[in-house]
């Protein structure tokens, strides 16, 4: 993959195996919970609602369907450094970008352990589209065999197409393909891009060229990884299995921890990797994730294309 790094400001994000911080301990509502945006006097801020996230509507082969998610776009987000807001015995306590910034410093033995292995003292964060597999081949498939389905075709415009990968489905029904559509056919649409995006998942056999490699070197310096993704957590457990890359990740941000924008989510690995967000590297081909990573003070690395890296 042909890369161009991007410096930022901070964070990190989810985990299969808790990690505890030393000097501070993130309240367990934090992790779990669903967030919406919540404006304050100042800036947005985020509110729990609940602590499973979304419901799974459906499922195929035990993976779950999600039309709402898996074909929308989400917010970039913390646009004004919003975070969290969770609740505690004592009250509310809001928890912002500056606020996991500076809780989220090493404790004293950690400080030591770093000056010792330093590379140890950052986290890494990898989106699951077009990072770690090749999801915009499977996306196109996906639309092409919808439309075929349908009797309709697909454009072969590379403007159109690229418009039909980032956009939400709604917007691309309607606004890129110009399908005349009711309401209910529009939801049954959705609900079979999921259905065929499942369909397709499954078949998924090897990540993108030259990952596992840099897994391997990561792995060896002991820094922690996530994947951030908007699929239910047993569908991205189980594909990071078929994949054998599931040894590589300690932390899992998916549709139950019920993030509101691409921004909350890598706050969400942040936490869940026992990083400050300044101390956390995204690893984005989108644009608007590599804007988010900012927005958090994080660094990102953004990825030309589907090339071997």
């Amino acid at each position: 993959m042909e890369c161009s790094s991007c410096s930022s400001r901070s964070s990190s994000s989810s985990l299969l195996l808790p990690a505890r911080p030393s000097s501070f301990r993130v309240p367990h509502s934090l992790v779990p919970s669903k967030l919406r945006p919540s404006k304050t006097k100042l800036h947005q801020r985020l509110s729990v609602t609940s602590a499973c996230g979304q419901d799974r509507n459906d499922s195929v082969d035990g993976f779950s369907i999600l039309p709402s998610k898996l074909f929308s776009q989400e917010a970039i987000g913390a646009e004004y450094g919003e975070g969290f807001e969770t609740f505690r015995q004592d009250g509310p306590m809001k928890v912002d970008v500056d606020f996991l910034n500076e809780r989220l410093q090493e404790g004293f033995l950690k400080r030591i352990r770093y000056a010792m292995k330093p590379d140890e003292a950052y986290g890494l964060i990898f989106s699951w589209d077009n990072v770690v597999t090749d999801t915009r081949t499977m996306k196109m498939k996906i639309w092409k065999q919808l439309a075929s389905e349908e009797g309709k075709e697909i454009p072969e415009d590379e403007h159109v197409q690229r418009l039909m990968l980032y956009a939400g489905a709604d917007h691309v029904l309607r606004k890129v393909l110009l399908w005349e559509l009711s309401e209910s056919e529009l939801e049954r649409l959705k609900s079979r891009l999921s259905q065929l995006y499942v369909d397709h998942l499954v078949k998924l056999k090897k990540p993108i060229g030259g990952l596992r490699e840099w897994l391997d070197a990561v792995s060896r310096s002991g820094i922690p990884c996530a994947v951030v993704s908007s699929l239910d957590r047993i569908s991205m457990v189980e594909a990071l299995d078929r994949l054998e890359l599931k040894k590589y990740f300690q932390a899992v941000v998916s549709e139950e921890d019920g993030m509101e924008s691409i921004a909350h989510r890598f706050l969400s690995a942040a936490v869940k990797l026992d990083r400050k967000p300044s101390k956390c590297v995204v690893f984005e081909d989108d644009p608007r994730g590599v804007t988010a990573a900012h927005n958090c003070t994080m660094m990102a690395v953004a990825l030309i294309g589907v090339h071997p890296a």
